[in-house]
């Protein structure tokens, strides 16, 4: 176990988590799902995307919700741009903290997500951190399909490691690897973890993983053995990327907090209150949502 060891958790469900459902989630119901975030511990959340409305209408509101969102201090607020002008957009609102820039580790993917070559979404993401830090915020940078694409494959490590090595020189806060797809394996995100933490210096490594396969949780473990410092998860499991067939969600929340707290990491979230969100999120989907935790006796 990792004794006095701690992790950030990103909550990334109010975007990554409602941006694949094919019901509209109010505004209103965002904004709780944010305001349940803050009250369990989170102090980083993805909050919204600033793309294109007619690809992702489930979260059209962009604009609108960033200007509902609590004023405190003590946050950070990311929105996720894929552009110049969505980040325009964002910095516009005045209630962005965080610009969460995104590339792509093949060409096909890059196409079909965001109308760019693998090098030329590099490009825009490192335009989008100079951005940030024009206008005084933070930006990060996240290698998407990291771990595998849904059109090429498997995904050298090789080619992750000079992407990550690039995009550490426009000064991100940090490198996210986002397995999209969950295809990952835990000997896998060791080596990558690993190799990328070489590459950057003093960067830290955020991970994003999907339970696709059953395989989300253990990639955390091995990620945070390896080196991770930032995890992202989504309340209840939700989430899913348009583009990307059969990608299922995000690694849940509760999930995460329960091994990680269990294995001796502290996070600093109240896992009561993460499972207490989970039921009314369930509610609020109307359905059973995909996380293990939220549905098990308490322990």
């Amino acid at each position: 176990m990792l004794k006095n060891h701690m992790v950030e958790l990103v909550e990334v469900g109010p975007r990554d988590g409602l941006q694949n459902e094919s019901a509209i989630v109010s505004t209103a119901d965002k904004l709780r799902l944010i305001r349940r975030a803050i009250d369990y511990g989170v102090r980083r959340i993805e909050v919204t995307s600033f793309v294109n409305p007619k690809k992702v209408p489930q979260l059209a509101d962009a604009e609108e919700l960033a200007a509902m969102l609590p004023e405190r201090d003590d946050m950070t607020y990311v929105g996720l741009v894929l552009n110049r002008r969505g980040a325009e957009r964002a910095l516009a609102t005045g209630r962005i903290d965080e610009l969460g820039a995104v590339c792509v580790t093949s060409d096909s993917f890059g196409i079909r997500n965001q109308g760019q070559s693998s090098d030329e979404s590099l490009v825009a993401a490192m335009e989008i951190v100079a951005l940030a830090k024009e206008a005084g915020r933070s930006g990060q940078i996240t290698i998407a399909t990291a771990f595998g694409c849904p059109f090429e494959g498997r995904i050298a490590i090789d080619r992750v490691v000079e992407m990550a090595k690039r995009a550490a020189d426009a000064g991100p806060r940090e490198i996210a690897l986002a397995d999209t797809i969950g295809v990952g394996v835990p000997a896998q995100v060791s080596e990558m973890v690993g190799r990328v933490r070489e590459a950057i210096g003093d960067l830290s490594v955020r991970v994003h993983f999907h339970n696709t396969r059953g395989t989300g949780i253990a990639n955390v473990w091995a990620a945070v053995i390896a080196g991770a410092t930032t995890v992202d998860a989504s309340l209840g499991g939700l989430g899913g990327c348009p583009f990307a067939p059969g990608a299922a969600g995000n690694v849940a929340t509760e999930d995460v907090i329960y091994m990680l707290e269990q294995s001796g990491v502290e996070t600093g979230i109240a896992l009561p209150k993460v499972v207490e969100a989970a039921g009314w999120l369930t509610d609020v989907m109307g359905r059973p949502l995909p996380a293990m935790v939220s549905k098990a006796p308490a322990f």
